[in-house]
């Protein structure tokens, strides 16, 4: 089933979490609404060598030549651009995954604060009780990291840490990366082959 997803990078660490989940959902057929920060740019070529364009159109041009020919549809938001279609509860699309996600943006959130499009698309999902994950990449937490998740819990995210299981025997980062964003991806109802279901045969 095609649904609208909208994913949110910002400037944590753990963006190839972020970016293998992007391509995992557009090589799915998702319609993806992307929408990042300038602190994601800056992890973007801290962590993975390549750059963010500033510029929404630039980035989709650049992502599609980064993944290749996908059957899903990808479409990039800028950071302030209210007229985008999750800014609003009458377009909220099915899902939304901040991944990774700041401590700064998950209190931001909690707090109910919408002063940019991730903020307020976090916000439309919570009130029209749509999906939404939040992938906060940090250690250790404090207790008003804590506090805010466990608010954020009664709201209806969902909190899932980045955290790897070893079960699967990883042989590589790429393997570690690929099972949180295969829980990720069960958590968003889309199917996936990175990593079998426990009880499977791999």
């Amino acid at each position: 089933m095609t649904q609208t997803i909208t994913l949110a990078f910002t400037g944590a660490s753990g963006l190839p979490y972020g970016m293998r989940l992007l391509e995992c959902l557009l090589q799915g057929g998702q319609r993806v609404q992307l929408v990042y920060s300038q602190a994601a740019q800056i992890v973007a070529r801290q962590e993975m060598d390549f750059t963010l364009p500033g510029r929404p159109q630039e980035a989709e041009v650049m992502l599609r030549e980064r993944f290749g020919p996908f059957p899903g549809e990808l479409k990039v938001f800028g950071l302030q651009d209210w007229f985008a279609p999750m800014a609003s509860g009458s377009n909220p699309g099915d899902a939304m995954v901040v991944c990774p996600c700041t401590m700064g943006t998950l209190g931001k959130i909690a707090a109910g604060i919408s002063d940019d499009l991730i903020t307020r698309a976090a916000d439309v999902m919570l009130k029209e009780k749509r999906r939404l994950i939040l992938a906060p990449r940090e250690m250790p937490f404090s207790a008003i990291h804590l506090d805010n998740m466990l608010k954020l819990a009664h709201a209806g995210a969902v909190i899932m840490p980045p955290n790897p299981g070893f079960y699967q025997h990883p042989q590589s980062v790429q393997d570690m990366v690929d099972f949180v964003v295969a829980r990720l991806l069960d958590h968003l109802g889309v199917a996936q082959t990175l990593v079998p279901l426990w009880g499977e045969n791999p």
